[in-house]
């Protein structure tokens, strides 16, 4: 069976019945009570760092355990098995000073999965599939690990995309059928291997299924970086997963309430696996494989789920029991959801033709406040973040940041702005509208936030390729966009010229780049009004005709 064949059969799986995901690759793994040397074997038998508990290496090393534990699995019912590459990134293989090793074993751990899932597949009669496993890294880009320094980094968005770039292309090469971008604990961690994973697409020449599964840490009901469900939702579903769930952190009975959100709010699939239950005073797992079963039958009958599987501390022996409690369950329908510009910081921010005007709190802008500019200038960013806090509190619905001045590294400025106020959970949950007039500076921005932000703004100023260049990389970053009324010919300054690039941007954006229509804010341009010139007399009713024939004739936009 090749992989167009088994992505066929995948998804007429997923209509027929809640799909099984295999549990703990690192739980197996413990119970072998492996030593120093069983890491090492010879290949690696003089490494200068030791190498004990590096799980991915056994990939390597010990490539028969790694297949009885994936067949072990699979014989417990499993439909889908994870390769074992949860930190086979460059962050936490620099722990064991094993970087260069990323792309080899994303590679090995896929053709054992491979082989495994194929072996059962001839043996049984019935398909499995192989998830190329992708973890969160053991950095975080959305928080600061320097409590003196809230606007400081340990590691770069490039960086990320990198190393899941490199990871996925090795699982690809490897013959998985499903990206699987997991234990998202930060968001913006997660956008990062998005791109990276648009990457190893286009490089491979092969688009897989992704899937993502976030992790919400304890009874708040957030990510570690502070997302709800529905604001995670709306940072990443613009790579349109085939399917969208939490993982680990929490047993079953404490993650419900968040399936149930997710289920509620997300046009995709929704999975569940859970750890077995909360860990002891020893870190270990006591929840049997009848209780987790009983609580994730409980999902399965209220049609919150698409596929189940276990986390820490699950065996075989729990994927069986939820294998039982799904059988005959029929799985989740997914809902046909109202075109809404889906927007978030920590918290969404969903826009919609019954909402009022929605406000923008513009005095983050260094060429619309001299204060604002006076303090960056100064290098006074604690008072610059009062600003921020202050347009909250006034009732700003977005926060626009501009750092376009000649005095200013405008790049340094938006990124250390950015970070500092991702530090500051009041104006944090609100959505960043990234402004520029420089696309390096947009780009930047881009790359600090987590949650789903605006860019201000692209047109067709200097011409549709860049327009088109530009536009992707808003949809890969997982941006809405503003898009002014402008092209090669100029700012448009008629109604029939504002209506005419407005339509023209719409059907490139739409039919060439992809973009969800409602992801599109048009700015059909307000000129002076009021001041007394006989030309400049129709500039308002001009502005407020365009606006109607632009909702008119271009369905969901914004204006």
């Amino acid at each position: 069976m090749n992989r167009e064949q088994r992505r066929q059969g995948l998804f007429a799986a997923l209509e027929e019945r809640i799909l099984l995901l295999d549990g703990a690759m690192g739980t197996m793994i413990q119970a072998y009570g492996l030593g120093e040397d069983d890491y090492r074997g010879q290949r690696f038998a003089d490494w200068d760092h030791d190498l004990k508990g590096n799980n991915d290496l056994l990939s390597i090393t010990c490539p028969e355990i790694i297949r009885q534990i994936h067949d072990a699995f699979l014989d417990a019912g499993a439909d889908i098995i994870e390769t074992n590459t949860f930190n086979s990134n460059a962050p936490s293989m620099a722990d064991y000073g094993m970087e260069s090793l990323v792309a080899e074993l994303n590679s090995a751990a896929a053709r054992l999965a491979r082989a495994s899932a194929d072996a059962c597949a001839a043996r049984t009669g019935r398909p499995r599939w192989v998830a190329g496993a992708l973890g969160p890294t053991n950095r975080t880009a959305s928080i600061s690990p320097d409590v003196n320094d809230p606007g400081f980094r340990n590691v770069s968005f490039d960086e990320l995309a990198d190393t899941y770039e490199a990871a996925a292309v090795a699982l690809i090469d490897g013959g998985v059928d499903i990206l699987l971008i997991e234990t998202i604990f930060d968001t913006l961690n997660a956008k990062a291997a998005i791109m990276g994973v648009k990457r190893a697409f286009r490089s491979a020449g092969v688009e897989l299924p992704v899937m993502i599964s976030g992790t919400i840490t304890d009874a708040s009901g957030r990510t570690l970086s502070g997302q709800t469900s529905e604001a995670f939702w709306n940072s990443v579903r613009h790579v349109k997963p085939f399917m969208i769930g939490l993982n680990c952190a929490l047993g079953a009975s404490e993650l419900r309430p968040y399936i149930a959100e997710l289920s509620r709010v997300a046009d995709t699939r929704v999975s569940a696996y859970p750890n077995a239950g909360l860990p002891n005073e020893f870190g270990e797992y006591d929840e049997t494989p009848e209780d987790m079963a009983a609580v994730i039958g409980e999902f399965a009958a209220n049609g919150l789920v698409n596929m189940v599987g276990g986390c820490c501390g699950t065996t075989p022996g729990h994927i069986r029991a939820l294998g039982e409690a799904v059988s005959g369950v029929a799985p989740r329908e997914v809902p046909e959801l109202p075109a809404r510009c889906r927007l978030s910081g920590l918290e969404p921010c969903n826009i919609g033709p019954d909402d009022l005007f929605v406000n923008v709190g513009e005095r983050c802008n260094v060429t619309g406040s001299a204060i604002f500019r006076r303090l960056i200038e100064a290098d006074d960013y604690a008072a610059a973040v009062a600003v921020a806090r202050q347009q909250v509190d006034n009732g700003a619905q977005i926060i626009d940041v501009n750092m376009d001045e000649g005095m200013l590294d405008s790049e340094k400025a938006m990124v250390r702005f950015l970070n500092l106020i991702a530090a500051e959970p009041d104006v944090a949950r609100l959505p960043i509208m990234i402004d520029s007039s420089k696309w390096s500076v947009i780009e930047a921005g881009l790359k600090c936030v987590q949650g789903k932000a605006v860019v201000n703004s692209i047109s067709l100023k200097e011409g549709e390729d860049v327009f088109v260049e530009q536009a992707r990389l808003c949809l890969d970053y997982g941006a809405a966009v503003i898009i002014m009324a402008f092209d090669e010919q100029g700012q448009a300054d008629t109604v029939q010229r504002k209506v005419e690039i407005c339509k023209r941007s719409y059907a490139v954006l739409v039919e060439q780049v992809g973009l969800d229509p409602a992801d599109i804010i048009f700015d059909p341009n307000i000129f002076a009004v009021a001041t007394g010139i006989e030309e400049h007399s129709s500039y308002g009713l001009d502005f407020i005709e365009a606006a109607r024939e632009i909702k008119a004739s271009l369905p969901d936009a914004l204006v």
